[in-house]
């Protein structure tokens, strides 16, 4: 092989649609906007337009409040711990962070920290390290010998 003979595969690059380009093309006069109108013209933003009348969006009353400073936490079962220990994924002998939760798989990303609840049986011995953990998943977690550490950081936040 040459670098002149370097092609890529047929078919990995499509040609762009000229649209507006005459009638042989299959895409000219309208080019595939149908016909006159405003939608056929440039600048259209009609989504929540209802002709002058006031819209249906703006008609309705407000509702509700947003708090844009709640932390969202990702929620653990101890059931997906003790998987993850059965499994082999996570260390019973090491503590149990958020970074080794998702090291091991059970969580995707950490967002505002680790919440864990009290779903299900653990019978093995760990050390969580966590930012929320439920009354239930504390004393599970003591029962099998284990100890919750709740961050500092975390309760500060709140």
């Amino acid at each position: 092989m040459k670098l002149d003979e370097i092609r890529d595969n047929p078919g990995a690059r499509k040609k762009r649609m000229r649209v507006g380009r005459g009638i042989g093309s299959g895409k000219g006069k309208t080019a595939g906007r149908g016909v006159k109108g405003q939608k056929a013209r440039t600048g259209v933003a009609i989504k929540g337009f209802e002709g002058g009348q006031m819209p249906l969006h703006r008609r309705l009353p407000k509702r509700g409040f947003h708090n844009i400073f709640r932390l969202d936490y990702n929620e653990v079962s101890l059931a997906k711990i003790q998987a993850a220990v059965d499994a082999g994924r996570l260390d019973a002998g090491q503590p149990v962070t958020e970074a080794a939760l998702v090291t091991a798989g059970v969580l995707r990303r950490v967002k505002d920290g680790v919440r864990v609840l009290g779903n299900g049986e653990l019978s093995a011995k760990v050390t969580l390290e966590v930012a929320y953990a439920t009354k239930s998943a504390v004393a599970a977690v003591e029962k099998a010998g284990g100890l919750v550490t709740v961050l500092a950081a975390a309760v500060e936040a709140e």
